[in-house]
């Protein structure tokens, strides 16, 4: 009864997350930054919390994630052409700030927080400010940046599918002892149907060129995801958060898009 209940809050919480973020992304450029800019705050906010360690590690997450809003909007306001690409002053500004504040901080481990800081601007506000170049990258393109978190979601199901029914060898054993080579494969296949699929509703792309998108979404996606649980695993932590009942925090549920955004930005600039 206790699992029943389980799947069905996970089942709930899933259909309601995934409704905001297609909505948000379908309505309109403001309601796609209004509800990504919170994604970024809460993501930031978790990997913070997550390093945070008294003694050695003390970024202050308010500090971090201040650094990431700046970054989102430079990206969105420069992205939407409102504003030239000088805007980023003011993020480089910032950061110069966070550099020179830590000399005055007394810390032990003052370098620690320096490199702490921008990793997380890196490995998580970057990625989330780069999907503003992705839904503008000719005008308002909704349908580009949703194509790839269905293809990331296509992937992800296919790979747990198949690695249930068939997995066997597996893939980082020591950093995700789940993940196998056939769900890869599986997760791998299913994100070609999908690319099938985009390239009937989304012609401006040819097929092959959807297929190498699927495959690209499917390799870096992976490598996201394993990043994410060597980093839960390294500070001993099973989930990045809460937020989201059933399915852990924003960390646990944006994994794989934070290698795998940099890489579509890439290819699409490629092929446009």
């Amino acid at each position: 009864m206790g699992k029943l209940k389980d799947l069905s809050l996970r089942t709930v919480s899933g259909f309601i997350f995934i409704t905001i973020i297609i909505s948000s992304i379908l309505w309109s450029p403001y309601s796609f930054a209004s509800v990504f800019l919170i994604v970024t705050i809460l993501g930031l906010y978790e990997f913070y919390k997550i390093v945070f360690k008294p003694e050695t590690i003390d970024v202050n997450p308010f500090v971090g994630v201040t650094g990431g809003v700046i970054l989102f909007l430079c990206s969105f306001l420069h992205a939407m052409e409102l504003l030239p690409v000088t805007v980023f002053s003011a993020y480089a500004l910032y950061a110069i700030i966070v550099f020179i504040a830590e000399l005055f901080r007394k810390k032990t481990f003052p370098i620690n927080n320096w490199a702490y800081f921008f990793l997380g601007q890196v490995y998580v506000a970057l990625p989330f400010s780069l999907l503003n170049y992705i839904i503008f990258i000719e005008g308002f393109q909704p349908w580009l940046l949703l194509a790839l978190f269905i293809t990331l979601w296509v992937n992800d199901t296919g790979a747990y599918l198949t690695g249930i029914l068939i997995g066997k060898h597996k893939m980082f054993e020591r950093i995700s002892p789940k993940k196998t080579w056939e769900g890869f494969a599986g997760g791998a296949v299913f994100a070609l149907f999908a690319g099938f699929i985009l390239s009937k509703y989304i012609p401006d792309i040819s097929l092959w060129q959807w297929l190498v998108f699927s495959q690209l979404v499917v390799i870096f996606g992976t490598l996201g995801d394993l990043s994410e649980s060597l980093l839960k695993r390294s500070e001993n932590v099973k989930d990045a958060g809460k937020i989201i009942p059933g399915h852990g925090g924003i960390l646990d549920r944006f994994d794989s898009m934070l290698l795998a955004a940099p890489v579509v930005l890439i290819y699409l600039n490629w092929i446009l």
